[in-house]
């Protein structure tokens, strides 16, 4: 029986999914699998849960949403909670899968995955994390460039964004024995409700993340104003909100690309649009920066070998910034909405890592593991890679970026609206 495992990861969509649309034409039967490696779930060297309580209802949900879409084209979503070497053995045994399939995914744990099952199955993993191919992008690996702007310019005059994938319209499968997909609590995990203030109020999956483009762009045409509400800190529309689904694999990059060429073609263009595709540029940059530097993106000293003996890791001093008990309220307001929803604005992170590394000389890679263990969007790349940026030993070509925190938040809170949202202290006025 011509028979291949289909290994979804962060690639948790049928729509423009090229790995999974190659397994389907090239085998009879394809069986699709999930597995939470209990690695993701252990603490990591500072204490931290890698994969706390939102980031893993976000991913239940988007597991679910896509269980019931294969279902309904024929087949089913076998998920597990185990080292995936081990349910390999178990399904190469018990199911005679000769191939596994999946998407090629760029960072140390994953690599160490895709590699611990390469001696068991002929395996194959191709790109599509990103809205430019790795084939496409016009640099070499050894030669991408260390500053954004001339990696944005040469692809973004040069590369064609490649065509979408037409999700399946059927799946065959053999029998698969029926598996069910844990709940929080197998994770040692608490449930929650998101407050009702919370500027990410959505669920995970692949068809909230499609319902999402299509009220932010079409429905609302709030992709018209992007570039001047993007810097908001309240609601759920003064960004496009998009980050969560694509960290996860719910949405494709290059399905966002091409409804908004569509939208630019039948509706409007102007900078808010661009600046949408120019922040999936930004996206792309650090995965593959990611890709280049590997191991480097979470050393001390960073890619750029820059050492700062000021910081430390200063476990009370840093208490006080993960709980919102510092100085300044508007780096306490948007740590407590992290501490409580999983979100944060991208206005809010750059604030807050820039206090913890510039104000309080703390190691950022303690922000940077405080952030993988809660965000929603966390994002291996994007994460370590911007924490590098604002910590100055990554790819920022400005020394010494310090945000003045007073005056961001006089310029984007003007009123303490965001600040007397989440400071649960005494409530402050102008």
């Amino acid at each position: 029986m011509n028979t291949a495992i289909y290994w979804f990861r962060n690639d948790l969509r049928l729509h423009d999914n090229e790995a999974f649309h190659v397994c389907t034409e090239n085998y009879e039967f394809v069986i699709p699998v999930y597995i939470f490696d209990p690695l993701f779930f252990k603490k990591d060297q500072f204490g931290f849960q890698r994969t706390a309580k939102f980031r893993a209802k976000f991913l239940i949900e988007s597991i679910i949403d896509l269980k019931d879409s294969l279902r309904s084209l024929g087949s089913d979503l076998m998920v597990f909670y185990d080292d995936p070497k081990v349910v390999f053995e178990k399904l190469k045994n018990e199911l005679n899968a000769t191939a596994v399939f999946g998407q090629k995914e760029i960072s140390r744990d994953e690599i160490e995955q895709e590699k611990a099952i390469e001696n068991q199955f002929d395996c194959q993993w191709i790109w599509g994390k990103t809205l430019l191919h790795l084939d496409d992008q016009h640099y070499g690996i050894s030669k991408i460039p260390e500053i954004y702007t001339a990696f944005r310019k040469r692809n973004e005059k040069h590369t064609k964004i490649r065509g979408l994938f037409e999700a399946p319209k059927y799946v065959k499968s053999p029998q698969l024995p029926i598996t069910k997909v844990p709940v929080l609590c197998d994770f040692e995990l608490e449930n929650f409700e998101q407050p009702e203030h919370s500027a990410f109020p959505f669920k995970g999956g692949e068809k909230k993340a499609l319902e999402r483009l299509k009220h932010y762009i079409w429905e609302t045409d709030h992709v018209q104003n992007y570039k001047h509400t993007r810097n908001g800190l309240i609601g759920t529309d003064y960004s496009s909100k998009f980050s969560p689904w694509l960290a996860n694999g719910c949405l494709s990059p290059r399905m966002i690309y091409h409804e908004i060429k569509k939208y630019e073609e039948e509706v409007k263009k102007n900078q808010s649009t661009y600046w949408m595709i120019f922040e999936l540029f930004w996206r792309d940059y650090f995965q593959f920066i990611g890709l280049k530097h590997q191991n480097r993106l979470f050393l001390k000293n960073g890619i750029r070998n820059n050492p700062n003996p000021q910081n430390k890791l200063d476990f009370e001093k840093f208490e006080i910034w993960k709980e919102g008990s510092t100085k300044d309220p508007f780096v306490n307001a948007n740590l407590i909405e992290l501490n409580e929803t999983g979100w944060m604005s991208n206005r809010g992170r750059q604030n807050v890592a820039s206090y913890l590394v510039h104000d309080m000389k703390l190691d950022w890679r303690l922000g940077a593991a405080y952030f993988e263990s809660l965000l929603i969007d966390y994002d291996v790349c994007s994460n370590y890679g911007n924490w590098q940026y604002v910590a100055g030993v990554g790819n920022d070509p400005r020394e010494n970026r310090k945000f003045d925190t007073r005056l961001q938040r006089e310029r984007y809170d003007p009123d303490f609206e965001f600040v007397n949202l989440w400071n649960k202290a005494e409530k402050i006025s102008t």
